[in-house]
């Protein structure tokens, strides 16, 4: 055989080699900008934790498909009584936790009971409260009474913060979760990644990959870095919305850009001063022009809101007039509060781009009013523990992703601190309503009272850039809720 000859069969094999291994790709690496503060859903309300065990590790009753509806999850079916107050969920046989145990109606019992118990910590303890009773009537048939009807509970089952949880796993939950989902949990190393593989006696349609590593990347520029180079698969929620052009122009990527339930929200401490005046809160509003903060931040991506509500909901009322930029009525609304001079107050930011970009805009906006912003940065664990619980601020900037969530208005130990009993009421009404029709004129109602009483200055609805390799199909466009649900993700072959 000639050299000439040796050279291109050995050229041959090595392309047979790499398209094998292209072909055989098993594996994916998808970046976040936040890293989890734990992996506990059901104890913390920070958004990063549902992004990675959301359906790949843990798994409720109900869960949200990729276009938002309620789809069966570890309960197949399920009969409603008459009277809207009984729920009888038949589980799913077969299903085991990632330590091998059954997971059965005793588990179902145990969360939900955990979930609304007194000393409960779970961030969305409201989600449970018309809860009564919860019966094993047989291993694999739980009823769940209510105190009254619930036309949202189907949909409340489906959070994160609903999943089932085995009770023997819960002392080690925050670090070491165990659930029933397509992947387990394999490793987490703080500050850069966490490793989760294919759970091989999966109860349902198993997951197309068998491995999988989210990495966080808090910086933008990080992030362009590492997408560019290719040394991660896929960034959800891209960071830079700048930079989406210059993927759309090549040919190795892919540019998903959806919506998400994700209400932008400049949020202000009504109990502390002076935020405890509506002229203070109203002023703050107008003095914010919320298309220079899209613009600005976003490089055009989000749509404007004037309440906690998303665009895309049928029940949606735009509002935006309400709180139109008007630097000349902050002015005066500033001098009838009694702060003609202005004052001064604080502005909390987390890592997000559209905090720390947003922040800057919205602090040389209110500084043309009279109003000066301290700009604090602050990481997420922080953020959690000073603003979210805490409640130790002035203003803050954040993105609200939890679906339908304009009940935390009716929660005044909420971090925001709003406490007004109509709303409280007309929440409590429209939680006990099953017919349609009256639950969105109360919806619409709700969105109109926050938006008078300018309880928090409503930016945009934020936009869901995902950035892949042009090989990964699977990926959710949209974000109904906060998941990367990777259990329909593969490559191409």
């Amino acid at each position: 055989m000639t050299s000439f000859s040796r050279l291109a069969l050995a050229s041959a094999v090595a392309l047979m080699a790499g398209l094998g291994a292209v072909q055989a790709q098993t594996s994916a690496t998808v970046a976040m900008q936040l890293e989890p503060p734990h992996l506990d859903p059901t104890s913390a309300a920070a958004g990063a934790i549902d992004s990675v065990t959301y359906s790949n590790i843990f798994e409720g009753l109900t869960r949200f498909a990729s276009d938002g509806s309620i789809i069966p999850g570890l309960a197949e079916s399920w009969e409603i009584s008459e009277d809207g107050l009984t729920y009888t969920f038949k589980l799913r046989d077969g299903v085991t936790f990632h330590d091998g145990t059954t997971m059965d109606g005793e588990d179902v019992k145990f969360s939900l009971d955990r979930a609304r118990a007194e000393d409960s910590v779970n961030a969305q303890k409201a989600l449970f409260t018309a809860i009564d009773t919860v019966e094993v009537v047989d291993p694999l048939t739980v009823k769940v009474t209510l105190s009254e009807p619930n036309g949202l509970f189907l949909f409340n089952m489906a959070w994160g913060d609903a999943v089932i949880v085995a009770p023997e796993s819960i002392d080690d939950i925050k670090s070491t979760p165990i659930g029933t989902g397509a992947f387990k949990f394999v490793s987490w190393s703080q500050g850069d990644s966490i490793q989760i593989e294919k759970y091989a006696d999966y109860w349902g349609e198993p997951a197309m990959l068998d491995s999988a590593t989210f990495k966080f990347i808090s910086d933008p520029t990080a992030a362009f870095a590492a997408m560019m180079a290719e040394d991660i698969d896929a960034f959800a929620g891209f960071p830079a919305p700048e930079n989406l052009p210059q993927f759309e122009a090549d040919a190795r990527f892919q540019v998903l850009v959806g919506s998400t339930e994700g209400e932008t929200i400049l949020a202000m401490n009504n109990k502390r001063p002076p935020f405890d005046n509506v002229k203070v809160r109203e002023a703050v509003a107008h003095a914010i022009n919320r298309q220079s903060v899209i613009d600005g931040a976003m490089f055009g991506l989000g749509t404007p809101i004037g309440t906690h509500f998303a665009p895309h909901n049928p029940d949606y009322v735009d509002l935006t007039g309400i709180s139109e930029y008007d630097p000349a009525k902050a002015k005066a609304l500033l001098e009838e509060a009694g702060m003609a001079d202005g004052f001064e107050t604080t502005l909390h930011l987390p890592p997000p781009s559209y905090a720390r970009r947003g922040g800057e805009i919205i602090a040389a906006q209110l500084a043309e009013v009279g109003i000066t912003a301290e700009i604090i940065n602050v990481e997420w664990a922080q953020w959690l523990e000073t603003v979210f619980r805490g409640k130790d601020f002035g203003m803050t900037i954040i993105s609200h992703t939890e679906p339908m969530d304009i009940g935390i208005y009716a929660r005044p130990d909420y971090y925001f601190q709003y406490d007004n009993p109509a709303f409280q009421e007309l929440m409590t009404k429209l939680n006990g309503t099953t017919d349609p029709h009256e639950r969105s004129t109360m919806l619409k109602e709700a969105q109109e009272i926050i938006a008078k009483d300018y309880v928090n200055g409503y930016l945009f609805q934020l936009a869901y850039p995902v950035i892949a390799k042009a090989g990964l199909k699977g990926l959710w466009k949209d974000a109904p809720t906060q998941a990367v649900d990777l259990t329909g993700v593969s490559w191409s072959e």
